[in-house]
């Protein structure tokens, strides 16, 4: 039976929620008083770093419209609080093409002009990547993106940028928590139609123009901008997901001289249903059926994946028996880190060392390479808003410029152009280093290959585990406290040599303890003999626990790439079995 308070709460929120339908949806739950009250009603949306993301639908724990609407005030009180030319500078606003975008940016606009707040509104659907850049050019106080990026149909998501153009941080993230938390009911928010804000001069469009500047500053990306010929004959496919990024990809590509290009017809236009994928991400197996089959039928040399947003971006290339073989996230980011060194390397003695960042379940292998050319190198916590504020800390501190920076799930930022994961620029580069290979007879595979043999081969693998709902999420906790308080002294019979514990702040090597400086968060690594290593995490935007695993085997003389893969194959599934063995899970299935 649902307690009392559940259903107090339930008939709260129904009275004070602004939208007819998520009103109407609630009404039957309380009817039917559905067990399903428990999970909307056992705790708000929580705001963190990562802003909201969440299941559509009514209930103060899901995305709609009443959530954002108090949402955008408790982010407007903030502002106005702690950035003293928030009224004048504004905020920039952009969405996607997912169920309700349209309608929670629109709102958030609405309230933030009611609070007092000049808004920067994108006019039609935009990739993240664009709004990422306008907080910058327009040095607004802060930016909203409302997106899930790649998750489900049935999720959005409302992403706070700061005014650095970066993702926030704590302590930005609490103190606007704290804000929504006071907040009052969401039909108590004042908003301010659009046509008195346009009039009052608190509401401006962004359209064609600042896009232009966008693609302006890709262009100082083209390392070789009179190769254009071998551009030309390059047959590439593409497939924005259903999502948004399909104008502008092909714009920055064009510029660039690419003009072979195919678009997949079925996933060319905006679609929040995403009806040719069940999971719109390009990880997940099956998502780019329909993309490989025009690539084998166009015999393309590249096909390249934006997720929904375009903030993400997956590669597919042909390997010497001509198959198309999907590069992993760690591949393209290492790829795209040493040919940005070799450029670096190739232009003369630089003012500042160049900087690459990455996360710490990325793989160890840009740091053995960036180390090799004298590169600042650091590592973070797992997401983009760390990378880049990260990086613009190394920047200020002198001696070094922000080259590149990457994580593992397929998130890659080239420069400074837009401080957050961007998949379009990186398609850029990606494409004209994979024309340049191409025109020498060669593949990225081939420049893969040739990093291996002199650094040594990284395989890494991930393994996820869903705990969704409230009893999950509780033993998701569960599952990391056990793994803390049993910390194994080897995995698979390989010594353990050092244990991070980035909630803790430590990092223990052989009985000694030394402080580590990464942010306070939920990861545990396990360094083990060999340059092996096992992280485990509790994911920061879906109830998953996901754990890493990274193995390094050294290539001798006539050995193939896929002997070694098959090598580190085999310590990862030894590996996998231990770890998840002390969580008390089951390995995956074969």
């Amino acid at each position: 039976m649902i307690d009392a308070d559940i259903i107090a709460r339930a008939q709260h929120w129904q009275t004070h929620d602004p939208d007819p339908q998520t009103r109407s949806e609630l009404a039957t739950l309380i009817e039917a008083r559905s067990d399903e009250l428990i999970d909307r009603f056992s705790g708000p949306l929580v705001f963190g770093t990562a802003g909201l993301r969440g299941i559509l639908g009514a209930g103060e724990s899901r995305m709609n419209r009443a959530v954002i609407r108090r949402t955008a005030v408790g982010l407007a009180r903030y502002l106005l609080e702690h950035e003293p030319d928030a009224a004048q500078q504004g905020v920039v606003i952009g969405y996607d093409g997912r169920h309700l975008s349209h309608e929670l940016a629109y709102d958030t606009a609405s309230v933030l002009c009611a609070a007092g707040l000049k808004v920067h509104l994108w006019r039609a659907l935009c990739p993240t990547p664009l709004v990422a850049f306008a907080v910058k050019s327009l040095s607004a106080a802060a930016g909203v993106m409302v997106t899930a990026s790649h998750n489900p149909p049935q999720y959005n998501g409302f992403k706070v940028y700061a005014r650095n153009g970066a993702q926030i941080i704590p302590p930005a993230d609490a103190l606007i928590a704290a804000r929504i938390d006071a907040a009052e009911p969401a039909d108590q928010v004042a908003m301010m139609p659009h046509t008195e804000a346009v009039q009052s001069g608190r509401l401006s469009w962004l359209e064609e123009p600042l896009k232009a500047q966008y693609l302006t500053a890709l262009r100082q990306l083209d390392t070789d901008p009179r190769a254009s010929e071998q551009r030309r004959s390059m047959c590439i496919v593409y497939t924005p997901l259903h999502g948004v990024g399909n104008e502008l990809f092909h714009l920055a590509m064009g510029q660039a001289g690419f003009e072979n290009l195919h678009t997949v017809a079925e996933q060319e236009q905006p679609d929040g249903a995403f009806p040719t994928v069940a999971f719109p991400n390009p990880e997940e197996p099956g998502c780019l059926d329909l993309a490989l089959a025009l690539a084998e039928e166009k015999s393309a040399r590249l096909l390249i994946a934006n997720d929904p947003d375009a903030d993400r971006l997956a590669a597919v290339v042909r390997d010497r028996d001509d198959k198309l073989v999907q590069l992993t996230g760690n591949e393209v980011g290492v790829l795209l880190g040493h040919h940005l060194l070799e450029k670096a390397k190739s232009t003369g003695p630089q003012a500042s060392q160049p900087l690459l960042v990455t996360t710490v379940v990325s793989s160890p292998l840009l740091g053995v390479i960036s180390r090799a050319y004298g590169a600042a190198f650091e590592e973070t916590l797992t997401g983009f808003k760390w990378i880049a504020n990260q990086a613009m800390r190394r920047e200020q501190q002198g001696g070094c410029t922000f080259l590149f920076g990457y994580e593992e799930a397929l998130g890659y930022c080239v420069g400074d152009t837009v401080r957050d994961k961007d998949g379009i620029s990186a398609a850029l580069v990606l494409a004209i280093y994979a024309a340049q290979l191409h025109a020498q007879g060669e593949s990225l595979l081939d420049a893969l290959e040739r990093i291996s043999r002199r650094f040594g081969l990284f395989v890494s693998a991930q393994h996820s585990k869903q705990f969704p709902g409230v009893e999950g999420r509780e033993q998701m906790a569960a599952a990391m406290s056990q793994l803390r308080s049993a910390a194994p002294s080897a995995l698979a019979g390989r010594n353990i040599v050092a244990v991070a514990d980035c909630l803790e702040s430590t990092r223990t090597e052989q009985g000694q303890t030394t402080e580590i400086t990464l942010p306070k968060s939920n990861v545990l690594v396990f360094e083990l003999e060999g340059g092996h290593r096992v992280i485990a995490r509790p994911s920061g935007t879906e109830p998953k626990m996901k754990i890493y695993f990274d193995v390094r085997v050294q290539l001798k003389e006539g050995d193939s790439v896929g002997s070694g893969k098959a090598r580190a194959g085999e310590i990862i599934t030894e590996l996998q079995a231990a770890t998840l063995a002390l969580l008390g899970l089951s390995p995956p299935s074969k």
